[in-house]
């Protein structure tokens, strides 16, 4: 008998579904967990050799991804570019990378975005800037090197860079969805608009915190060096100085750049060029959230408002938070709202989730302590420029300000330049004769006034030497309730931690956030402003000034965003040398002569002349 071979029927395989991100409510969610994410450390290969060692630079790089990236999840990176991942930490409790184990790999990871953004299908890459921690080469302070390392990165997650592991062997990405945001605060923040003004394809979004946009403007003020000779030198050395080695080897690096950076004027020349963003703001390709303290005297708050313009003037998409903080991470000390609103930023650009962000007002600002608005641009629309002019007074009392110019012949007063003198004596006491300054004051003010923008004192002025530094603050006098100043910053609490994202056994999302600890005060420097009178018309073209003739020399001030409170008077402050602003002094003391028929301030008001009126400033 034959037998029959019967085949059992086929059943037909399960398909495997590929992992993909869960979004509800707008956001993605944390459906992919943290402690079994997936760590690597890669070193990306450079086109510089920024130690001269005829090797070119690699760049460390530290990622973290969910481990459904090995079943197909495609997965965008943030990316956080800093020096200071082995010297000066991260974020508000200085944390470094730590590799807890030895095993080459990282283990617990500085910031909250690892343990936040990973869960909700993330990847994380912290990279160390060319020149610092795991990476080689040298630190050359916002150099080409360092603007480089970004967009390095960011061209080996996209396949068109390569990249090795620890025993050498070619690590290519094949997990990526192909676009990329940059993170980072101060430092930090400067390298990730580095990397968006060199276009660089698969960069989406960049959210500079609190960041230098050009280190001209970051040590230098209108051709008046504001922070000490061989500043970058001396920075370089600081984010490196857990690796004695690298200082012998890079330091003559570091003695070049001393001897390019113009110490002895000033004045901005070519050295600057590659450390100033604004220049290449129109090759910008990705989204840009900025965040920046207007009560920030570390990065002060030019550095965002002209970045700010750029961005306008290219119409790159944007967003901006800017409050009364100092040099500060909004996860400090807005954490809740911060939290939330980056989620949704980097969803949209990152992972394509239509949750409306582009469509709610453009900017969030705070104009008096703990009160934030959002309006759709910045300064607010409905502001308005409005000449202020500085009556002279007599000549042992404060001049006025009024909408009109003083009648009658031109007026000057005089004082002489003392470089000695404090912020604080600078503007005590506005009433009483001072022979080193000038002040000019309004009447108390009928209603609050708000400004928005930056505001600029145009003045008309001699010097008696072919010199002159010329000084300017813009003053509140009367009661108000303020963040205070403290140093570079402003003064604060550190309250219990908070968690934010889910933890592995070695690396949790817990961190210590600030209160801010307003006080009540009597009177308050708005805002500042200084300018070299050789840089009068240029800071790259510097003039000598014939001693005795009249200039007129505009001051620029720290942009602001600010309500003068009713009752309280508006006060004007005209001095020379600017202590606690400028780290050069004059070696010969001039006398400052101004026309009070024609200086005044461009004050940039809410509302406009109406506006200005209605508080009461004097127009006739």
């Amino acid at each position: 008998m034959t037998m029959l071979a019967v085949s059992a029927p086929a059943i037909a395989a399960e398909p495997v579904k590929t992992p993909r991100v869960t979004v509800a409510g707008g956001v993605t969610q944390p459906v992919f967990g943290y402690a079994d994410a997936i760590r690597e450390r890669v070193w990306v290969d450079s086109d510089f050799d920024s130690d001269r060692d005829g090797v070119k630079d690699v760049i460390r790089v530290d990622l973290i991804r969910p481990a459904a990236t090995e079943d197909g999840l495609k997965a965008p990176v943030i990316i956080d570019n800093s020096p200071y991942y082995a010297t000066l930490g991260r974020g508000n409790e200085s944390e470094l990378k730590e590799d807890v184990d030895g095993d080459g790999l990282l283990d617990r990871w500085p910031l909250f975005y690892d343990n936040y953004f990973v869960p909700r299908g993330y990847a994380v890459a912290l990279v160390d800037m060319a020149g610092t921690a795991g990476s080689t080469g040298c630190p050359t302070i916002q150099g080409a090197n360092e603007n480089a390392t970004g967009p390095a990165v960011v061209d080996w997650l996209n396949g068109r860079r390569s990249a090795h592991d620890a025993d050498g062997d070619p690590v290519v990405v094949d997990w990526h969805n192909g676009k990329s945001g940059m993170i980072g605060k101060s430092y930090d923040g400067s390298l990730a608009m580095a990397a968006a003004v060199s276009g660089v394809k698969g960069l989406s979004t960049v959210v500079p915190i609190a960041g230098p946009y050009n280190y001209y403007d970051y040590t230098r003020g209108n051709g008046i060096v504001t922070r000490g000779n061989n500043y970058l030198g001396s920075l370089a050395r600081t984010i490196t100085d857990d690796d004695p080695a690298r200082q012998a080897r890079c330091a003559p690096v570091w003695d070049e750049i001393a001897a390019g950076d113009g110490d002895e004027h000033g004045d901005y020349t070519p050295f600057w060029t590659e450390r100033n963003y604004l220049d290449d703001a129109a090759k910008i390709k990705a989204s840009v959230f900025l965040v920046h303290g207007i009560q920030d005297d570390n990065v002060r708050a030019d550095h965002f408002s002209k970045f700010w313009q750029a961005l306008k003037k290219y119409d790159v998409p944007r967003k901006l938070w800017t409050g009364r903080v100092g040099h500060i991470d909004p996860f400090e000390f807005r954490r809740e709202v911060w939290v939330d609103t980056l989620h949704r930023w980097f969803d949209y650009w990152l992972q394509g989730v239509n949750n409306g962000i582009t469509r709610e007002p453009k900017v969030d600002v705070e104009p008096s302590a703990g009160v934030w608005e959002q309006h759709a641009d910045w300064p607010i629309p409905g502001t308005g420029n409005v000449n202020i002019f500085m009556r002279p007074g007599t000549a042992d009392s404060a001049g006025n300000l009024a909408l009109t110019p003083a009648k009658g012949a031109p007026t000057t007063r005089s004082f002489v330049d003392n470089p000695s003198q404090t912020e604080a004596t600078m503007m005590n006491n506005p009433e009483q004769a001072n022979g080193n300054r000038l002040a000019f004051l309004s009447p108390p003010l009928a209603k609050d006034l708000r400004i928005s923008g930056t505001p600029v004192i145009n003045l008309t002025a001699s010097s008696s030497l072919d010199q002159g530094y010329f000084g300017a603050m813009l003053v509140e006098y009367g009661p108000s309730r303020q963040n205070s100043r403290s140093g570079d910053g402003v003064v604060q609490t550190t309250l219990p931690e908070e968690c934010y994202g889910e933890s592995s056994p070695t690396d949790d999302g817990c961190y210590r956030p600030i209160a801010y600890r307003p006080a009540d005060v009597t009177q308050w420097r708005v805002t500042k402003g200084i300018r070299d009178g050789q840089n009068r018309d240029s800071v790259s073209s510097p003039k000598p000034m014939t001693p005795g003739k009249m200039y007129e020399i505009s001051i620029p001030m720290l942009p602001e965003d600010y309500v003068f409170s009713a009752g309280n008077r508006i006060g004007v402050i005209i001095v020379g040398s600017y202590r606690s602003y400028s780290a050069q002094t004059l070696s010969s003391l001039p006398a400052i002569t101004v026309n009070t028929k024609v200086s005044h301030l461009s004050l940039p008001v809410l509302g406009g002349q109406q506006a200005a009126r209605r508080a009461g400033i004097p127009h006739r």
